[in-house]
């Protein structure tokens, strides 16, 4: 008996990299996957082959259940259909991954408007959409009384959480994502749903050139930035034990699973008088704020 067995996913994105590893990991924990992928390139451009077909045979090969589906993320009808259009082929929605991306990096004061937008349409909007109507099946079931244990896994990067030069669209989308992820939590946790989010240092086409997620193979094989190396948690936090966890942020490096905490008050410095803070007060107070002058009024907050 697998983990996932009768679960039935959607992995947007998954007929490459990142996508492909979490769609056969899903699949051999016994879920049906819905391989979405458009078949674009990394910079979103169309492409003839259909990298989505291929996982596909991977998974029956093996002995899986999978099906294709060409749909675009930052459709907002056609992921309405999706939704609908896997509920009706397979009678239910319990797993929804949002990992389709693309990159047009440039420097802040480079980029165009359409560069921007193109990376805010697919990563931000593409993974409200799936989440927002999948969100609205899972709400429908709970109020008709049937039992719903909806699981929504979302993709950051380390651009979004720590920042990288030259992605200013990339870094903004991920990092809504993480706020995206623990709002959805927030509002959708009477439902039976969770929602969390992954970050995986992994080489995929995306990471190319960027020499932080460059780490050689080990001795004994094991890739420390196999796409694949993420997956597991994936499918852990698709399954009914993770029902408790959500609105969390999980990085993977390698063979290793950091839990993350986001903006937390480290310090802070109140008016001398009591009353609002003036332009004068704060060129002495905002350097004791940040430790560079004698603490004097400031004070942390454990």
């Amino acid at each position: 008996m697998g983990m996932l067995d009768g679960k039935v996913a959607i992995v947007t994105g998954g007929g490459r990299g990142l996508g492909r590893a979490h769609c056969r990991t899903l699949a051999a924990a016994g879920a049906t996957v819905v391989v979405n992928d458009i078949g674009a390139g990394l910079h979103g451009e169309v492409c003839t082959e259909s990298p989505a077909d291929e996982v596909v045979k991977e998974i029956t090969a093996a002995g899986g259940t999978a099906t294709t589906d060409g749909t675009s993320v930052s459709d907002w009808a056609g992921v309405e259909e999706l939704v609908r259009s896997t509920v009706e082929e397979f009678g239910r929605l319990d797993v929804v991954v949002n990992n389709a991306g693309i990159v047009r990096d440039r420097m802040i004061f480079s980029m165009a408007e359409d560069e921007f937008d193109a990376v805010l349409d697919v990563h931000l909007k593409g993974t409200f959409a799936l989440t927002r109507h999948a969100c609205a099946y899972w709400r429908e079931q709970a109020k008709l009384g049937q039992p719903v244990s909806g699981r929504i896994v979302n993709t950051t990067s380390g651009t979004g959480l720590f920042g990288n030069a030259g992605q200013a669209n990339y870094g903004a989308a991920k990092a809504g994502i993480v706020s995206l992820t623990q709002i959805t939590a927030i509002e959708m946790a009477r439902y039976g749903v969770t929602a969390n989010a992954v970050s995986p240092l992994a080489a995929t086409r995306m990471t190319q050139g960027i020499e932080k997620v460059a780490a050689p193979a080990q001795g004994d094989g094991f890739d420390p930035r196999d796409p694949a190396n993420t997956s597991g948690v994936v499918a852990y936090l698709a399954s009914d034990q993770a029902g408790w966890l959500t609105g969390q942020v999980l990085r993977v490096d390698g063979n290793t699973v950091q839990r993350l905490t986001g903006w937390a008050i480290e310090a802070e410095y109140a008016s001398a008088d009591g009353r609002a803070l003036q332009l004068t007060e704060l060129l002495t107070a905002m350097p004791q704020l940040y430790g560079t002058a004698p603490l004097g009024r400031a004070s942390r907050r454990s």
